[in-house]
């Protein structure tokens, strides 16, 4: 069908009806009569040469064509309006998704976003967080921001910061540990990586314990445990500064390990637009300046 004998006002009230299967609650939404949207929808049954609908006593059911021009009009009708959502004051605002592990995003990205904004005013970051599993192409996002050693398939990856761990935990906790072999008698929180805790009581040259501590699939809860008394966390203290700072975390020991950094990943197929290369250049330039304000 041409572009320009599309039946636009019918698409639209199908559509809600679709989703309401009942035609009131459509002409509701559409601020329209619901002889409007009934008729509406028999213009389009009569267009294309099928019924799209069942008619039944107490409300409606989708025919197989129906159910075939549903997601079609939905995902058409979805776009336009988030294309529309990113003009704000009369200019276009470029969406940027990032998926962040939530321990950077809370203890390096946070504290900077309000500099990103002033800066680039017309970018639109659209932010979730994920405990280091993420599926750029199917969650849809530009970037991903990852702990580990910047080997993933099919991505690139660009190193933001090491990230060295150290025992952390809380004050009181702290105070019963002079030594590292007195870590064996904690309780030792872990990660979904099993070989952090082998890899620092290694260089810690201290024999340690069988690992049977309560595992976090989010360094960032797992820290919160610590945090509370709970037990001890291996973390990396770059990213919980202000914690230290203010003696709500202890780093107990100096020894340290190298499990892994921060990377910012985007697949390679993905081609890089204008906002995406203005996000990238500014995270390299943050992570390349000072600490965490």
């Amino acid at each position: 069908m041409d572009r320009a004998q599309l039946p636009l006002n019918a698409l639209r009230a199908f559509e809600a009806a679709a989703r309401h299967l009942n035609f009131t609650r459509a002409a509701i939404e559409l601020c329209v009569s619901q002889g409007a949207v009934s008729h509406h929808v028999a213009q389009l049954e009569r267009r294309i040469g099928a019924r799209l609908f069942h008619r039944l006593p107490r409300g409606l059911a989708l025919t197989d064509e129906g159910h075939a021009l549903v997601p079609v009009l939905a995902d058409a009708f979805d776009r336009m309006g988030a294309t529309l959502d990113q003009y704000s004051g009369g200019r276009f605002r470029e969406v940027v998704k990032i998926g962040v592990v939530g321990t950077f995003a809370t203890g390096w990205l946070l504290p900077r976003l309000d500099a990103f904004a002033r800066a680039h005013p017309t970018i639109d970051l659209r932010i979730s967080t994920n405990n280091n599993r993420v599926d750029l192409a199917g969650e849809g996002l530009d970037f991903a921001i990852r702990f580990g050693d910047g080997a993933w398939h099919g991505t690139h990856a660009d190193p933001i910061m090491d990230a060295p761990l150290t025992p952390l935990c809380a004050p009181a906790v702290a105070a019963r540990l002079v030594s590292p072999a007195d870590l064996v008698q904690e309780r030792l929180l872990r990660s979904y990586r099993p070989d952090e805790w082998a890899l620092w009581f290694k260089a810690a040259a201290v024999a340690g314990p069988l690992q049977r501590g309560p595992m976090f699939d989010s360094s960032a809860l797992m820290i919160s445990a610590a945090t509370a008394g709970f037990g001890v966390a291996l973390g990396p203290p770059a990213m919980f500064l202000r914690e230290l700072a203010a003696e709500q975390l202890i780093q107990p020991f100096p020894i340290m390990i190298d499990a892994g950094s921060y990377w910012l990943t985007r697949l390679m197929s993905r081609p890089e637009n204008e906002a995406m290369r203005c996000f990238c250049e500014w995270i390299m330039q943050q992570a390349a300046g000072t600490s965490v304000p």
